[in-house]
């Protein structure tokens, strides 16, 4: 390119600079920003990635171009400090502490087991393989969200297997039940190790067609004992506005589509931020070092996650490593499943499931009680 043309074109590339740099300083507000204050500002953190990508080509070209606006772009990015680095890990290899003297804690969106494919031979297939997962990953805790079981009789069996895979020696589930067709729908914690108590937190925010819980409970492995929350926070439920699904996407008008997306999108960003602010302020009352883990549905960049991270530390961010997605639908959601844990506790072994037969990738730990 001539100098003499991109000159005529250096101001529409300067005015799309400043957008991206204006978006990414907005991105770094929405972590501290409750939703419901400017309502807006929780788009800019889910579109934080976005805004960074866009933020590393300008500084790019603009270095090229030897151009003030590389210095802009730098200063942003600086501005982002430690942020950056909730959304991604280098962590150096350590010596992993040994499963024998902690607990290994599996959190898992199972999606239901894959109950609703439509060919039911594939949905077992799916049910087994998640199965045989967490056979193989021998977790001492298993964290289910989105679970699904049916009162006996059924063809579609999951209580008697995972009790026999876990060796299950305590249970703990809040499910919603229907009674016509025996099922239940919620989140279930397996424990090969005794629950001394368990309890649930209650959302205020939880509405008829919701399914979202949290569950705690408090695990004895020898002379330790921890108290775990399993949590799934506000889903968005897209599916259930008739502007989003199939054929009434084309009668309403996408304009219709886009408003119903952004509605429920906001009405999920507010239940969540009041759904962690009562976990939080629960698990501040324990007597013992807590783990939270489960599926947010909320980024590094929310005001969700950064209630948990001012009481908790991420494992992630601890003794993870690289951009640790997580979610792995439609959405690009990224990392939105978490293991957050006491300042008591040490961390080691965090690993994120490769590949997976749910929407979501299943993440492990192992936590271990510091020594005085």
């Amino acid at each position: 390119m001539s100098k003499k043309r991109f000159q005529l074109l250096s101001s529409p590339f300067k005015m799309a600079t400043a957008l991206s740099l204006v978006g990414l300083l907005l991105s770094y507000l929405a972590p501290y920003i409750h939703p419901s204050t400017i309502p807006s500002l929780p788009f800019f953190g889910l579109s934080y990635p976005i805004f960074v990508a866009f933020t590393l080509i300008w500084l790019i070209l603009w270095s090229v171009l030897r151009s003030k606006w590389a210095i802009y772009c730098l200063v942003v990015l600086l501005i982002g400090g430690k942020l950056h680095f909730r959304n991604f890990s280098l962590t150096p290899s350590a010596s992993a502490y040994k499963q024998e003297t902690g607990l290994k804690v599996l959190s898992y969106n199972v999606r239901l087991f894959d109950l609703f494919n439509p060919s039911f031979g594939e949905a077992l297939n799916s049910r087994n393989q998640i199965f045989d997962f967490i056979r193989s990953e021998e977790p001492d805790l298993l964290c289910l969200q989105e679970f699904y079981r049916q009162d006996k009789p059924t063809d579609f069996e999951v209580m008697d297997s995972l009790n026999l895979l876990m060796k299950t020696r305590d249970y703990h589930e809040r499910s919603a039940h229907k009674r016509r067709t025996r099922e239940n729908y919620g989140i279930a914690m397996f424990s090969k190790y005794p629950m001394i108590a368990r309890g649930d937190v209650m959302f205020e925010t939880q509405g008829v067609q919701d399914f979202n819980y949290c569950i705690f409970a408090d695990i004895v492995k020898g002379l330790d004992t921890f108290r775990v929350y399993n949590v799934h926070l506000q889903s968005i439920r897209l599916h259930t506005d008739p502007h989003i699904e199939g054929e009434e996407v084309q009668t309403y008008g996408s304009k219709k589509g886009a408003i119903a997306v952004y509605r429920k999108l906001r009405s999920a960003f507010e239940k969540r931020a009041e759904q962690a602010r009562r976990v939080v302020e629960h698990l501040k009352t324990s007597p013992y070092p807590v783990i939270v883990c489960g599926d947010f549905n909320d980024t590094p960049m929310s005001y969700t996650y950064n209630q948990f991270q001012l009481a908790l530390l991420d494992a992630f961010s601890g003794s993870g490593k690289g951009l640790g997605t997580t979610y792995v639908g439609r959405l690009p959601a990224g990392r939105i499943d978490y293991l957050f844990y006491s300042p008591l506790l040490n961390a080691s072994a965090f690993r994120i499931q490769k590949q997976t037969r749910s929407d979501h990738r299943a993440i492990s730990c192992i936590f271990h009680k510091k020594t005085s």
